[in-house]
């Protein structure tokens, strides 16, 4: 998607906005090369003359409208003393009216939208009062929010009640408060939500278990954060408190397995606090989205929203809750500073998250899991341009989005790795432990950490690393030659027995599974020969079971198959795993196999007609773009 204005003509918006102004300010720029002069091109605020530092939320909650109505209160720094406005980001919001709070009497502000951007949404500018006061927005939502879902019961664990929820990264915040939508900008905030007395509401706060009086929610969050880590969601929602900084939120019917299945996340904080100083945020919570969520975990502070399909009764996938932790280190306390530098989030993150499982499971699932990435790295870098596979990629994008890759993660995972391999554990840790010191609470940018990382480690280990080969690592494709892969002797014995039942020299029930891991398992299915036979399949299938396999990762790994060599047997599972989830990493890459075979078209549009009511946003969009021009399926 591209930088381009909506086609509104300056003379109209001023006529639409006359009752708020009398003299209207200079017009706002929003050309693409106004962008270039903006301190973050995917934000209209200028953060560098006006900065947001508190806000207050009072919103309703309401179901049948799909909407959420009330009132922000921006408190605020002028930089520049000769700057009259604040420039606020907003997408489809009704701004209902705008007055500044002064003590025992609120006076009217002037203040208009400026002209709409594409993707980016439209900025709210505001005269700022003379005296600085705290200014008060009166709006509503649009029921098709970027940032909101909402659920009908059906649609739900329980079929009760309605659910709604946030995902505010990477700038859809703006579609649910005015705000500076920018990672640059960080705010303390205080909220009160009003919903119904049936459903409860948490948010990315100090939720402090409470028990609302008459459906009225209070939270407190006093660790300054960026616009896309606040979040909210409301439903029929469980806790249990399973350690002394963790408890669980989660509808009633999931709530027990996800207690059982998260069980290592008190250790998991005690470990990486070992490594990298205290957590800073008080409690850890998790909350258990409905299968819809799009990603697989979202870092949001306090409360890590998570999805419901690492659920697998063996804690088999909780390097995620693993890595959505670590983010309370690289990520919410040091943030980057601008989307293009999104691997300083991801890519510290994906370290801290193998070193956790390092230290709780022990070093061979690691290694297990390096390998597992490594290789779905360098399948995702062949179809990516030579600065898409950059760590720092010169080329500006219009959607944040197409910055996290895996590139991001996992390259960036990759090239911490490497850094400690050269200098040693130890000192790497002293290291990064200083960094989120020196750091808390600040965002940065590439160049700020390189400058840090010369400083601190490099002038101090000499002939260990050499900034060329730093460089190398961020301004160059692909993986560096002096690189390493990560290996492990588990997986060499399957890909031999796998190479050995390809050839006809192994019977399927003679291969050695017994007490593999999900990572195992994984490796299997995807050292497996690209074409099989039918026979092959099914051997394979009555076997191991492959098909009612109830683990996200390896049911997504064989229905992958069983869509590339038209295994039929498999499509009633295809069909139910497609229309009961929506995490983007599992789905769209079924829809994509489904569409490279003509005699499967029908298959992807109907499953997609029907499951499309229930995915997120984010992940409708995508799909869209595999699915959505198919046409003559039946309805």
């Amino acid at each position: 998607m591209r930088l381009t204005t909506s086609v509104f003509i300056l003379s109209c918006l001023c006529l639409l906005t006359a009752c708020h102004q009398q003299n209207p300010p200079k017009p706002f720029q929003t050309s693409t090369e106004a962008a270039q002069s903006r301190p973050d091109p995917h934000s209209f605020s200028r953060h560098d003359q006006v900065i947001i530092t508190h806000l207050e939320l009072d919103l309703t909650v309401k179901f049948k409208h799909q909407v959420l109505d009330g009132y922000a209160v921006i408190t605020y720094q002028r930089l520049d003393p000769s700057i009259k406005q604040l420039v606020l980001d907003t997408r489809e919001l009704k701004i209902k009216g705008v007055e500044a709070i002064n003590s025992g009497k609120n006076t009217k502000l002037l203040w208009r939208k400026g002209q709409a951007i594409e993707g980016l949404g439209t900025p709210l500018i505001i005269d700022i009062p003379s005296e600085n006061t705290p200014i008060k927005i009166h709006y509503q939502t649009s029921s098709n929010a970027s940032g909101l879902q909402w659920l009908s019961p059906q649609q739900t664990s329980g079929k009760k009640q309605p659910f709604l929820f946030s995902q505010s990264q990477a700038i859809h915040a703006r579609s649910w408060i005015p705000i500076q939508d920018t990672p640059s900008v960080r705010v303390t905030y205080n909220a009160t939500i009003r919903v119904k007395p049936e459903v409860k509401a948490v948010l990315s706060a100090d939720n402090n278990h409470q028990q609302a009086i008459d459906g009225v929610h209070t939270f407190t969050m006093q660790q300054p954060i960026p616009a896309y880590l606040i979040a909210i969601a409301v439903g029929d929602l469980a806790m249990q408190q399973i350690s002394e900084h963790v408890a669980i939120y989660a509808e009633p019917a999931v709530l027990e397995a996800a207690a059982y299945e998260f069980a290592a996340t008190e250790n998991m904080i005690t470990a990486t606090e070992a490594l990298y100083g205290p957590y800073r945020w008080g409690q850890y919570d998790l909350l258990v989205l409905p299968p819809s969520f799009p990603f697989g975990g979202m870092e949001n502070p306090k409360l890590s929203h998570i999805t419901p399909t690492i659920i697998a009764g063996d804690r088999s996938l909780d390097s995620l809750i693993a890595h959505e932790l670590a983010h309370s280190w690289s990520g919410n306390l040091v943030t980057n500073a601008l989307w293009r530098d999104a691997w300083l989030n991801e890519g510290f993150t994906s370290y801290i998250e193998a070193r956790i499982i390092d230290a709780i499971y022990g070093k061979e699932r690691m290694l297990m899991e390096a390998t597992l990435v490594h290789q779905a790295l360098l399948n995702e870098m062949q179809d990516l341009t030579a600065d898409q596979q950059k760590l720092v990629n010169p080329q500006a994008s219009a959607d944040p989005d197409d910055y996290f890759s895996g590139v991001a993660y996992d390259k960036g995972r990759f090239f911490l790795e490497w850094m400690e391999q050269q200098v040693g554990r130890q000192i790497f840790d002293q290291f990064l432990n200083s960094y989120f010191t020196q750091h808390a609470f600040q965002s940065i940018e590439t160049k700020d950490f390189v400058n840090y990382l010369n400083q601190h480690l490099l002038l101090n280990n000499t002939g260990k690393i050499t900034l060329n080969q730093v460089n190398t690592w961020l301004h160059q494709p692909g993986l560096p030659d002096f690189f390493t892969p990560p290996s492990t002797s588990r997986f060499k014995q399957i890909e031999q027995q796998v190479k050995a039942w390809a050839a006809g020299q192994l019977p399927t029930t003679e291969i050695a599974t017994q007490n593999w891991t999900t990572q195992e398992w994984l490796y299997f299915l995807r050292a497996l020969p690209t074409q099989l036979t039918t026979q092959q399949l099914q051997q394979l299938d009555q076997n191991f079971a492959l098909t009612a396999r109830q683990n996200s990762e390896i049911a997504h790994d064989w229905l992958l198959i069983s869509i590339n060599n038209q295994y039929q047997a498999a499509y009633p599972r295809l069909i139910e795993y497609l229309s009961s989830i929506g995490r983007v990493k599992l789905i769209k890459p079924l829809y994509e196999a489904l569409m490279e075979n003509p005699d499967l078209h029908n298959l992807a549009a109907n499953i997609y007609r029907k499951s499309r009511p229930g995915y997120h946003n984010i992940a409708s969009q995508q799909i869209d773009a595999i699915v959505g021009s198919i046409e003559g399926a039946d309805g």
